[in-house]
């Protein structure tokens, strides 16, 4: 795995995240805060475990021990919206610092929700695991969009990379 290659990955992420708020942005209350019953909760509650994550791994890549984000802390679309293009920006700051040597660098990490127990892997892993764990909540969000009859369009890699 190459810097690069991580960096393309994230543009992506990018830009179907940015698909998916344009969708977001005209939905009512309601439609925001139904459960959808195929993940996590509502959508709201769903982008901001999405931020909440962006936050986490950012965070301990650069050092640090974070706890997920309140939810009491972001009641409304626009606060989550709000810190979800903070985090980009972080992330890609981040990401520009990066080198491919850095992509092997061993990362510890605790996961507090859980246990106490330290987990040790490769950047790169964690690297792919925030992508893979975007996309995962993406769908979900996707699919409940579909539903109330706002379909997002297609967000898969080719449309991406064919753009």
């Amino acid at each position: 795995m190459r810097i690069d290659q991580i960096k393309e990955l994230y543009d992506y992420n990018h830009w179907a995240n940015e698909r998916l708020w344009q969708v977001i942005a005209g939905l009512n209350h309601d439609q925001l805060n139904r459960d959808m019953h195929n993940g996590i909760g509502s959508i709201l509650t769903t982008l901001l475990h999405m931020v909440s994550a962006v936050w986490v791994w950012r965070t301990r890549w650069q050092g640090g021990i974070p706890t997920m984000l309140a939810e009491e802390d972001f009641p409304t679309l626009q606060l989550i919206r709000t810190r979800e293009i903070e985090e980009e920006g972080h992330l890609q700051r981040f990401l520009a610092t990066l080198h491919d040597e850095d992509l092997d660098r061993e990362l510890q990490y605790i996961r507090p929700e859980i246990s106490d127990q330290v987990f040790t892997l490769p950047l790169w892993k964690t690297l792919l695991h925030l992508v893979n764990h975007q996309t995962q909540h993406r769908s979900e969000i996707a699919m409940q969009l579909t539903a109330l009859n706002h379909s997002p369009g297609e967000l898969g890699m080719s449309n991406f990379f064919n753009r």
